[in-house]
């Protein structure tokens, strides 16, 4: 499942250069993220009062173009590994067709005092399991 979502460049995330500050990409995938796991019907919420998180462990990010004040951004984020702790998920900052952003984010499944756990059957939803589709985006790639 890929999930897609949109904001506008605020002029108070860019910097000297007038091009968003490559910090708040972080922010835009995290904004993203959290779309796609309410999506799947991850309730992030109802996991950290039950005493679970999810970490992010790392991210890569290759930066191919610059987002400017008053870009609408398109933010496709989808699975593309899973495991019985832990996975990963693609993203993608697109500004129309023009690829802006691409990153790949591992994350892991917590308990209340941020040690790796097993996913429990609660909280281990279908969604977080990649597609085996060649037609999704990053496929390929």
């Amino acid at each position: 499942m890929v999930c897609e979502c949109t904001l506008v460049v605020r002029t108070y995330e860019c910097d000297a250069y007038g091009h968003v500050n490559n910090a708040h990409y972080l922010h835009y995938l995290e904004y993203a993220r959290y779309e796609f796991l309410k999506t799947i019907g991850f309730d992030y919420p109802a996991a950290i009062r039950a005493g679970y998180g999810v970490y992010v462990a790392r991210v890569e990010i290759d930066y191919k173009k610059s987002a400017v004040p008053d870009d609408v951004l398109l933010i496709r984020s989808w699975p593309v590994k899973k495991g019985a702790v832990s996975g990963i998920i693609a993203q993608e900052i697109l500004r129309g067709e023009e690829l802006i952003v691409q990153a790949q984010v591992t994350w892991a499944f917590v308990d209340a005092s941020g040690v790796p756990r097993r996913i429990p059957k609660a909280w281990d939803m279908p969604g977080l399991k990649p597609e085996a589709s060649p037609d999704r985006p990053g496929a390929g790639s």
